[in-house]
């Protein structure tokens, strides 16, 4: 979570969406507060507002039936039914998997398999192969639809061409509620620092970290730049897990998290965010603007290209179902996929500028416009986020959540060397709010079992 300053305020420039909130009212009651107390949640009873090249446009919310019916007008009768049947189903697996997956530190095939068998039709959801464009292309006729739900693999930074099926789950964590963070999102992370300091922790920020200390026993601390030693005897490393196995971080923990460079990065994000005058299009908080043709899309991130039709997603941050639209200047981010890259771009201009005539040239197209529009000062790149999360090439959400078992090769809070944990987005769970704060949860367990143990 990060904002980068405007003349009207701070603009999100990380993540933008905010689901089980329950992980967060949790997480304060666990240090002896309220989250209420400390920053406000407004729900936004519409998940998000779906734009289509054909001129058609499509509302969901958080009440399965007021979707529902909003897909019948969009869609006809049928496609309401094939909804219904993908939300139940979508509801089942995040029952399911919930426990065994997203709340246990220390997630198993054997329980995963455990779970399908307990709901014979979850088993599908598993088998090797089973994406989740397959599973879309059987369950909905429209193929807008089949977009639409084919999002979601982007929220793990995934394509729904090689995501299992089993992300379908992600449906239900949004359909179970969309909350806006009053003044952005970072003040959640702020919060949470806020509740840190008042029971008596410390923060050192813009302090670089150069070496995890470790002898023959395990960890004995960092080495904070300039040459600065600080002991510890558990620490508790929530970047990338990459820069561990890479060596930023010293040769002693390069055997720590290996698999990140087995594996392929997840995707990355070319991030715009700016304040501006927007027209054309009635807007809500969040708003996806789809491209004619998803799978010529992935294709193209995949080849490592931008493409020259992507599907744009905008936040409209100081938009809410609480307020009225803005009359004048209001803030924006706008979220293109895009590939990780381990090289930095050859042509850092040149890369900007083919972004920025993707981005509001397709905007344009489907009627939305912004005055003043935004120059390449605005624009996150990928090589920026190498630069802003040292190892992780880019890539936002850790490794590819491709392939059925990518779920269970994600690095685990505990490690090899004693005293060192991992949390983060690059860890178990993996990517997402809800998620990254749950592995933090798995590496104080650890760390507390490990404490009492010794």
């Amino acid at each position: 979570m990060r904002p980068v300053t405007s003349a009207i305020g701070n603009i999100d420039a990380g993540p933008t969406v905010l689901t089980m909130r329950h992980v967060f009212e949790d997480l304060f009651r666990a240090s002896g507060a309220r989250l209420d107390d400390h920053v406000r949640l407004i729900r936004e009873p519409c998940l998000a507002r779906h734009f289509w090249p054909d001129g058609s446009q499509l509302d969901l919310f958080d009440d399965r039936e007021e979707s529902a019916r909003a897909i019948e007008r969009f869609a006809g009768h049928r496609a309401a039914g094939e909804f219904r049947r993908y939300a139940v189903e979508a509801q089942e697996l995040f029952r399911a998997f919930e426990a065994p997956m997203m709340r246990s530190g220390e997630p198993s095939m054997f329980r995963l398999a455990a779970a399908a068998l307990a709901a014979p039709r979850k088993v599908s959801n598993l088998l090797p192969g089973a994406t989740l464009a397959g599973k879309l292309s059987r369950m909905f006729t429209d193929p807008r639809l089949r977009q639409l739900f084919g999002r979601y693999a982007t929220y793990v930074g995934g394509s729904p061409y090689g995501s299992p099926a089993l992300i379908s789950l992600v449906w239900r964590a949004e359909e179970a509620g969309v909350w806006r963070v009053e003044g952005g999102m970072h003040r959640l992370a702020e919060a949470m620092a806020r509740r840190f300091v008042e029971m008596g922790g410390s923060l050192r920020l813009g302090t670089r970290a150069s070496r995890i200390r470790v002898d023959g026993n395990g960890v004995t601390g960092v080495d904070l730049d300039p040459d600065t030693p600080l002991a510890a005897d558990a620490l508790v490393y929530a970047g990338d897990p990459r820069a561990l196995a890479t060596g930023l971080l010293g040769k002693a923990v390069t055997r720590i998290a290996t698999v990140t460079e087995r594996i392929p990065r997840s995707h990355s994000a070319y991030v715009w965010s700016f304040a501006a005058r927007a027209g054309g299009r009635e807007l809500l908080h969040h708003n996806v603007f789809f491209a004619s043709n998803p799978y010529t899309e992935f294709s193209d991130i995949a080849a490592g290209r931008i493409s020259s039709e992507p599907t744009v997603y905008v936040c409209a941050q100081d938009r809410g179902t609480d307020r009225p639209a803005p009359t004048a200047d209001e803030r924006f981010e706008i979220i293109l996929n895009a590939a990780a890259r381990v090289k930095p771009a050859t042509n850092d201009i040149e890369e900007k500028e083919t972004c920025r005539l993707a981005t509001f040239k397709t905007l344009e197209n489907l009627g939305l416009t912004f005055a003043p529009a935004p120059t390449g000062q605005s624009l996150t790149t990928p090589t920026d986020f190498e630069a802003l999360f040292p190892g992780s090439a880019g890539a936002l959400y850790g490794q590819s959540p491709h392939g059925m078992m990518a779920s269970l090769k994600r690095p685990r809070a505990r490690t090899a060397i004693q005293g060192l944990y991992l949390a983060g987005g690059g860890t178990h769970p993996g990517a997402g709010v809800p998620m990254a704060a749950l592995s933090g949860k798995h590496a104080a367990e650890a760390i507390v079992a490990d404490l009492g143990s010794t």
